[in-house]
């Protein structure tokens, strides 16, 4: 048996798109765990075919590795690489918790960003040895930037110069002293296999034949096969069937001991007896206390989702339940919708992780699906003092009840090159945003503290960024509170009907010039019907914009060749007529476009 001095659990966190996934493939490389001919692909870890096409890390990813130090000393390594967008810190969180250590790694000609200061705190908060590499050294303009990023990571972190390490690992350069510092500075994990089991389950996946396979950090004890586990959160008993580790594919191995990182079956087919962040023990020599300072996720931004066809509810529900399981980020309860009929109400971490979700549904779980306008969880307080939370604008109470609507704000940190803090503080002040800080950080960098409603930057307030910033600045935000705001609900009536899938809740100052958008943006998405469509935004009774859809005619005068002008006229009336009973009987079907309008209006 290994002895646990030799094994060393650590992640890679850093910025999106400064190198995490090039490392680990580098560090896959070294250790001979696969070989360079078996590289498919430019980041062998971004195994989803959507991690792939965007070129992000969206799951966290385990790996064992087995290194030979310069002493032929034999170490087990075991590796989760982590995603870098704000959207998915939750998956950081997860994977640091089963780790002893961090390797930070920072562009060397980009510097440190608001993620890279936001995944650091996460390790800090876990109390993790961070081991500082600087990144692209080999590129020409990393010369004129590496001692200005140097100087920020020795502010930020309060390490030593000669701590940090220098490397490409695009080049393949520095590989080897990453190793070294791995072994040498992150310390083995503690924990004995003579303690009653205790090992925290950060992550977990479904197959259809061997039901959950639940990924763990063992702490103290041991499992091996046969051994019958319990879960202290749940509270359910299941007999291990198959213990294994992590390597380019599941290894089995019979048993893992304290300290590593592994993975075991139970035949375990309700998807609810798993939970993210629960403590497995022995049923029979159970540990007293679970492990503790595991946080529950919070959703940001709330969407309906729909079976495109009301047969395929229960399928949907089934897709959303293994999907969690994989992702514990989103939460999900049913919801009824007049337009739509049976869904759910999804809660996600942001719009980016809302659109992966979405994706995965359909190509993973081949489901045809239609999503609402993505809302964010407001704060009702009624006359009567009780306290309401709402995610959908179908549930706000009649106005008459209410006495205020508080809507979440959030954190924002931005850090940005000088040159563009004019624009973003412009952006942010049309985002109804209150500045609270700007520190320079160097004579061209600044980070710009700002406290801005949630609901106005769901939608696209990232790529207005990007934007207004040339691609330079970075976002990371934290919830702060609920704040008081003079908030209506804004709704979309076609042909007299509201269309509760439309509904918004957006801010008074913003309603009419919204409502206006949108009505003009449906005229172009519903499709002209045999009779005209009104389409109409409302507050409340009051109308504030509308637009109509033309009716397709047919041409009744086309038969008519010269004659009285009081035929013309008869025929006409006599097709008004029929418009008008058409209008009362017929259906508009809205297309799917239509409900993500208004993600696409500009401000």
């Amino acid at each position: 048996m290994k002895n646990i001095r030799n094994f060393r659990n650590f992640c890679i966190i850093a910025h999106i798109d400064h190198g995490k996934s090039t490392l680990a493939d580098r560090l896959l490389e070294k250790t001979n765990t696969i070989s360079s001919r078996d590289m498919t692909n430019a980041q062998i870890l971004d195994s989803n075919p959507l991690e792939q096409e965007r070129g992000i890390t969206i799951k966290l990813h385990a790996i064992q590795m087995e290194y030979v130090d310069k002493s032929n000393e034999k170490y087990t390594l075991n590796l989760i690489d982590t995603p870098g967008h704000v959207d998915f810190t939750y998956e950081v969180s997860r994977s640091l918790a089963a780790c002893e250590g961090a390797i930070l790694i920072v562009d060397a000609t980009q510097g440190i960003e608001a993620q890279t200061i936001s995944n650091l705190y996460l390790a800090l908060e876990h109390n993790l040895e961070i081991i500082p590499v600087l990144n692209k050294i080999d590129l020409p303009s990393a010369e004129t930037t590496i001692e200005a990023v140097k100087k920020q990571i020795i502010d930020l972190i309060g390490c030593r110069e000669e701590e940090m390490l220098y490397i490409s690992a695009k080049k393949n350069i520095g590989i080897d002293a990453v190793l070294d510092a791995v072994i040498e500075r992150i310390p083995p994990p503690t924990g004995s296999i003579d303690k009653p089991l205790t090992a925290l389950i950060y992550d977990s996946n479904f197959d259809s034949y061997r039901g959950v396979i639940v990924n763990i950090r063992v702490f103290e004890g041991e499992i091996k096969e046969g051994d019958e586990i319990l879960f202290m959160q749940t509270g359910m008993t299941y007999q291990v069937e198959e213990v294994g580790i992590m390597q380019m594919k599941r290894l089995r191995v019979g048993k893992l001991s304290a300290g590593n990182v592994g993975y075991f079956t139970a035949s375990i087919k309700n998807l609810k007896d798993t939970k993210v962040g629960d403590t497995v023990t022995l049923a029979k020599n159970p540990a007293t206390t679970p492990i503790s300072g595991f946080k529950e996720v919070k959703p940001m931004v709330f969407s309906g989702v729909y079976p495109a066809s009301t047969d395929d509810f229960e399928n949907l529900r089934e897709a959303l339940a293994k999907l969690v399981l994989n992702d514990s980020a989103i939460s999900y309860e049913p919801e009824t919708s007049n337009a739509l009929g049976f869904g759910f109400r999804c809660g996600f971490l942001g719009l980016l992780h809302m659109e992966i979700v979405q994706e995965r549904l359909e190509r993973e779980f081949q489901q045809n699906i239609v999503t609402t306008v993505p809302n964010v969880q407001y704060k009702i307080i009624t006359n009567s003092g009780e306290i309401i939370f709402i995610e959908n604008p179908a549930q706000l109470p009649n106005p008459a009840e209410i006495r205020e609507i508080q809507e979440p704000i959030i954190k924002a940190e931005i850090l940005t090159p000088s040159d563009y803090v004019g624009n973003i503080m412009k952006l942010c002040l049309d985002k109804r945003g209150i500045s609270t800080n700007i520190e320079y950080l160097s004579e061209d960098r600044a980070d710009l503290s700002w406290e801005l409603p949630l609901a106005e930057i769901v939608f696209d307030f990232y790529d207005k960024l990007k934007s207004v910033s040339r691609g330079y600045a970075s976002l990371d935000y934290d919830f702060y509170e609920y704040r008081k705001s003079d908030l209506v609900k804004l709704d979309i009536l076609l042909n007299g009907e509201p269309v509760d899938a439309l509904s918004s809740i957006v801010h008074r100052s913003k309603a009419y010039e919204w409502g206006k958008k949108l009505c003009t943006k449906l005229k172009e998405l519903i499709p002209r019907q045999m009779f005209e469509v009104a389409i109409q935004a409302a507050i409340g009774s009051k109308i504030i914009a509308r637009t109509n859809v033309q009716a397709l005619r047919k041409n009744v005068l086309a038969k008519c060749y010269g004659g009285d002008i009081s035929r013309k006229r008869k025929l006409l009336e006599k097709q008004k007529e029929g418009k008008k009973r058409m209008k009362q009987v017929g259906n508009i079907e809205v297309p799917q476009e239509a409900f993500l309008a208004i993600l696409s209006l500009d401000d």
